[in-house]
């Protein structure tokens, strides 16, 4: 099969080689999908530059996030067979023809809908009702402002947000990002590369604040905007594509506010049981016609470098997926 194989630590278009692997063959509890749709998420791009808090022994395949059709299964399957549509998260092996799945970590999927659809609803809208729901208990009326909102994760936010009867402040650092938000439902949208992020926040909310943030950029960001969140309110840390900050915790305790932190990867392998209730209910809202998950661009396999390279330099706007 052909695969993307890190063999060292870098930029992807350095250390990303496109090449020939034996296919894979399941074991004990595990199948093997043929993959239709690889997402991009934060962690494969942390993991291809050594940069995220576990490393894979090089050289390893990255990919965390696959939906295709199951090809065979190992020993003890019971729950699925060969030409099941599924969808999974995994350690690494997702960029490639084929792929290693753990059953557990498996869910079936409809007959009639996009592969790389479905991808934003695994991981963007599972890790964004996982945050919203679980972790920031947003509540209708309250006001949630969304930082790297144009990202799929961000995307997924306002949509859900919008569902669960939020208002949704949208923050970007362009205006054709922000205008893609304000499609999504955003109510308001501040553009944080030449506004001010605290005060925007402040005018927008008449001086209370935002009851729940969601950072998924971190680096300059994070500190004017928990300057801005509200009495009682909820910081919810999800990524650091602009880098890792280091927050002022006298701003925690003046706003009797809760910083907290979203691992959907870990909660994967920690709490599967509550993280496959989380998806029960992405999938009812989907079902229901209360989402709108999309992918706005697709990549072959052979230029997954230049996917995960425009990934890390945020020249993405939406959920974008290799589809060998």
């Amino acid at each position: 099969m052909k695969a993307i194989v890190c063999h060292k630590h870098g930029a992807p278009h350095n250390v990303l080689v496109f090449e020939d692997q034996d296919n894979p063959v399941p074991g004990r509890g595990q199948v093997v999908i043929e993959v239709k749709a690889a997402g991009i998420t934060y962690v494969d791009a942390l993991l291809v530059q050594g940069m995220y808090q576990y490393s894979l022994p090089l050289p390893f395949i990255p990919g965390t996030e696959v939906s295709g059709i199951i090809k065979s299964v190992g020993d003890s399957v019971e729950m699925f067979s060969a030409g099941d549509r599924v969808v999974t998260s995994l350690l690494s092996g997702g960029f490639a023809e084929q792929a290693v799945a753990e059953v557990a970590q498996c869910r079936l999927l409809p007959a009639d809908t996009d592969f790389g659809t479905l991808l934003g609803v695994q991981y963007a809208y599972g890790t964004a009702l996982n945050a919203l729901q679980l972790k920031g208990q947003l509540q209708k009326g309250e006001t949630l402002l969304v930082l790297g909102a144009a990202g799929g994760v961000g995307l997924a936010m306002i949509d859900l947000g919008k569902a669960m009867g939020a208002r949704v402040i949208a923050a970007a650092s362009s205006e054709e990002k922000l205008a893609l938000c304000r499609k999504y439902g955003a109510d308001e949208t501040i553009n944080y590369a030449t506004e001010d992020l605290k005060k925007q926040t402040k005018d927008l909310t008449g001086g209370s604040g935002a009851n729940v943030i969601c950072d998924i950029v971190g680096g300059e960001y994070s500190e004017p905007a928990l300057r801005g969140i509200a009495w009682h309110g909820r910081f919810l840390v999800i990524g650091f594509t602009a880098g890792i900050p280091k927050l002022p915790l006298n701003l925690v305790l003046l706003k009797c506010c809760q910083v907290i932190g979203v691992n959907t990867g870990g909660m994967l392998m920690k709490e599967p049981e509550a993280m496959l209730e989380v998806m029960k209910q992405v999938d009812s809202l989907m079902t229901n016609g209360k989402l709108n998950p999309r992918v706005s661009k697709r990549y072959s396999l052979e230029n997954t470098a230049q996917a995960v390279d425009d990934f890390i330099n945020r020249r993405i706007i939406g959920k974008v997926v290799i589809e060998p």
